[in-house]
């Protein structure tokens, strides 16, 4: 059997690959919106522990094209660790196409290109990266442990090593007063690292986080959908990528648009632009359809 230890997360586009949870919780585990990991302690599990369950996968799942190692910071283990553990799933799946993680930039601060290149060439071959905001002051406010400017070099790193990035940016996450701040700084940022998926998720103070604490005290503003929008028109405005998979479909999100950028671009925009000239006509996702 595959063991899993507490609440377990995967993004979206994993919802049909086998998860391994190859290490623990997140070695960071400070973002003040975060509240996945804050009940497990960070540790690599062992590589016998992995194997069995790998080849229990083998025995009953039948065949496997994507595997996501899981808690939120796989990266962070070591490269030798990780080369043996893509080694073993790729003789146990002869269909195995794909293996992802998550990528904290603290987690790509201490990798080498050399070693994300050797990961990348047995197998690890996407990391999803949480941007969140381009803005120096919200990246601080959000606790992240990072500026823009070293966001964009740990990311390039990836990219020197020719691993496709999934990159995510926190909608709300800079309140009413900073909005078109966060916006344009994320798409400057966004454009700076030039990933292959961009994705947008909406800030949602969750409980047992600061940022829940910091809302409770009225210090957080919630955005409605609709300044939601206005701020998303201008993130894609500014973006400019050369070939990427666009989405703002995740559960918190009130609005649900997806596309190919620059290609749909156009598109997009004059999509938010009728959802901000007729908000009584937008097709807003209600409140009790969202979620984390």
């Amino acid at each position: 059997m595959i063991r899993y230890e507490g609440t377990l997360y995967r993004p979206p586009s994993e919802a049909d690959s086998l998860i391994l949870q190859a290490t623990i919780g997140c070695s960071y585990n400070e973002c003040t919106f975060c509240a996945m990991y804050r009940d497990k302690r960070f540790r690599v599990r062992k590589l016998d522990e992995l194997e069995r369950e790998i080849e229990w996968a083998r025995a009953n799942l039948g065949p496997v094209s994507k595997v996501f190692l899981a808690d939120g910071d796989a990266l962070m283990a070591k490269s030798a660790f990780l080369a043996r553990l893509l080694e073993r799933l790729s003789a146990a799946f002869g269909t195995l196409k794909r293996v992802s993680c998550y990528a904290s930039p603290q987690a790509l601060a201490v990798r080498s290109v050399d070693e994300l290149t050797f990961l990348r060439e047995r197998g690890l071959t996407l990391y999803y990266l949480g941007i969140e905001s381009g803005d120096d002051a919200t990246l601080a406010r959000l606790s992240k442990g990072v500026d823009s400017r070293e966001m964009i070099r740990v990311a390039l790193k990836a990219h020197e090593a020719r691993v496709r990035l999934s990159t995510m940016i926190l909608l709300g996450a800079a309140g009413r007063a900073r909005s078109l701040e966060h916006a344009r700084a994320s798409a400057r940022v966004v454009s700076s690292i030039d990933p292959r998926f961009v994705s947008t998720l909406v800030m949602t103070p969750v409980e047992g986080t600061p940022l829940y604490e910091q809302s409770q005290r009225g210090e957080v503003d919630e955005l409605s959908p609709l300044e939601l929008a206005r701020e998303l028109r201008e993130f894609l405005i500014g973006l400019e990528l050369s070939g990427a998979v666009f989405r703002s479909n995740h559960a918190s999100n009130y609005l649900a648009l997806n596309g190919t950028l620059p290609r749909h671009k156009p598109d997009l925009i004059a999509a938010l632009d009728g959802v901000l000239a007729h908000p009584e006509h937008a097709p807003f996702r209600p409140q009790w359809r969202r979620g984390l």
